[in-house]
């Protein structure tokens, strides 16, 4: 009997696996493994959301006005030229989609984020994976991987898992040596986690330059990660030929109204963005500290750390104890890293928490 075959390349994909909140046995954890803001979102934006359950029998502003015009004026934007999805990730299968397809081929750094390679092949496209340097982005390992058949180029900065950074004058060389039928993604998920002058400059080469998107979400330092609301800004032909291919209605009123809440409420990401560089510097300083069990801590620009285990603990058997002890990060062996933890830089508690459960279970090896 025949049945429908999905494409091939639909089943050389890996489906996208979430971070635990869960044991296997259903127990709640303490849920450092999805980057999360442990700060939650802002009272404004609660309020937001709130308000909007009255208006759920009608459908949502298909073009997400009212929130570009916000973003536009945030940011000093074309409004015309900003494009809102379902999360940041909606932006990057939207560009994938639109600019590449069977034969094509688009470049990704090592230990970059899952779903690049989702996109890539959902479309037919193939995957091409350039050379890390110290986990995060060698621009000059991408420039050697790019061919007539490149498309797309996505850049994760900071880089998510490696919490790695690429310089303004990197990216900037990076854009200049790219050809120019090749579209440069950035991807700013972690960008609000970033002090001033750290910026990389990459809505300043969006504004200026025809191949270069950049994308955000609200999802991580807004706290708005349930309601899956993200943003991308390019020159106007980009943004056009995504348009046609978006979701008609993709963000929900709610989401609209709670995002521009939370645009709005500096006060809130001002407070978590320090909440982040306390703890994540006495969470790296307690797990540097470690290092005669073999931890290595790469230095992170974003809301969490990247832990190496190079000692008698395995970075696998450290996963599955901190779960015994209640406390869910992330292992990635699906991303080549077998020797490392991501571990989210939560609350006080939190924090406190998962550096004494991994301080017992480094002791309790010997």
């Amino acid at each position: 009997m025949s049945t429908p075959k999905p494409k091939d390349w639909i089943m050389g994909i890996a489906p996208y696996v979430p971070g635990k909140s869960s044991g296997d046995d259903g127990k709640k954890l303490v849920k450092l493994s999805a980057n999360e803001n442990p700060l939650g979102c802002s009272p404004e934006a609660t309020a937001a959301l709130n308000a909007a359950s009255a208006f759920v029998d009608r459908y949502p502003d298909p073009g997400s006005t009212q929130l570009r015009e916000a973003i536009a004026a945030k940011y000093d934007l074309d409004p015309a030229r900003i494009i809102c999805g379902t999360g940041s990730d909606d932006v990057l299968h939207l560009a994938a989609n639109a600019f590449s397809g069977p034969g094509d081929e688009i470049i990704y750094v090592r230990y970059g984020f899952a779903v690049y390679d989702i996109a890539a092949r959902r479309y037919g496209g193939t995957p091409v994976i350039a050379d890390d340097v110290e986990y995060g982005t060698d621009v000059d390992a991408i420039l050697a991987k790019v061919t007539d058949r490149t498309r797309v180029v996505f850049v994760a900065n900071p880089n998510n898992p490696t919490g790695t950074f690429s310089s303004r004058e990197e990216i900037a060389r990076l854009q200049a040596e790219l050809p120019g039928h090749v579209l440069l993604v950035l991807d700013g998920a972690y960008a609000e986690y970033l002090v001033a002058d750290e910026d990389d400059g990459a809505l300043g080469l969006a504004e200026t330059r025809v191949n270069v998107l950049v994308t955000r979400t609200f999802s991580k330092i807004h706290g708005l990660a349930a309601e899956r609301i993200g943003w991308g800004y390019a020159s106007a032909e980009i943004i056009d030929a995504m348009n046609r291919i978006r979701l008609p209605f993709n963000v929900t009123t709610a989401g609209q109204q709670a995002a521009l809440a939370a645009l709005a409420a500096d006060d809130f990401v001002a407070a978590s963005r320090k909440h982040n560089a306390k703890w994540r510097q006495w969470l790296s300083e307690e797990c540097s500290a470690l290092g005669n069990h073999g931890l290595r801590v790469i230095p992170s620009h974003t809301n969490f750390l990247l832990v190496l285990f190079g000692g008698e603990v395995t970075a696998e058997q450290a996963n599955a104890a901190l779960l015994d002890k209640g406390y869910a990060v992330r292992w990635l062996p699906g991303q080549g890293l077998v020797n490392g933890l991501r571990m989210t830089i939560g609350t006080e508690l939190e924090t406190r928490g998962l550096a004494k459960a991994l301080r017992e279970i480094l002791a309790d090896a010997g």
